[in-house]
C-alpha cells in the first residue's frame, strides 16, 4: 500500500481509537471509506474520459492517412459526359414485313 505494514496500521488505529473514542470511530471510518468510494468513482470516470478522447484521436488520425493515401480523382466538371449514341439492332428496328419462319416450322 504505501509502505505501511501490519505493526504500523495496528498503531494508526490503536492512536485513531484513543483520539476519537468508541462512538465516534465508527462514523469516522465510515465517512472516510464512502470519500475514498467517491475518489475511486470520480477517478476512474476521469480515466475513461481520457481514454475515450485518445480513442477518438486515434480514428481521426486513421482516417487522415487513409485519405491520404488514397489517390486524388480529378473535379468532375459541369458539362454532362460524353455519351455515345446506341447502335440499333435488328430487333429494335419495327419492320412491316412478318417474321420469317424457318422451313422446317412452316407446315
Amino acid at each position: 500500500m504505501f509502505g505501511i505494514g501490519m505493526p504500523e496500521l495496528i498503531v494508526i488505529l490503536v492512536v485513531a481509537l484513543i483520539v476519537l473514542g468508541p462512538k465516534r470511530l465508527p462514523e469516522v471510518a465510515r465517512s472516510l471509506g464512502k470519500a475514498m468510494a467517491e475518489f475511486r468513482r470520480q477517478s476512474s470516470d476521469i480515466m475513461e474520459e481520457f481514454q475515450a478522447q485518445a480513442r477518438l484521436e486515434e480514428d481521426l488520425e486513421r482516417r487522415r492517412a487513409v485519405q491520404a493515401a488514397q489517390p486524388r480523382t480529378a473535379a468532375p466538371s459541369d458539362a454532362p459526359p460524353a455519351t455515345q449514341p446506341a447502335q440499333a439492332t435488328a430487333s429494335d428496328t419495327p419492320s412491316s414485313a412478318p417474321p420469317v419462319r424457318p422451313p422446317s416450322a412452316q407446315t
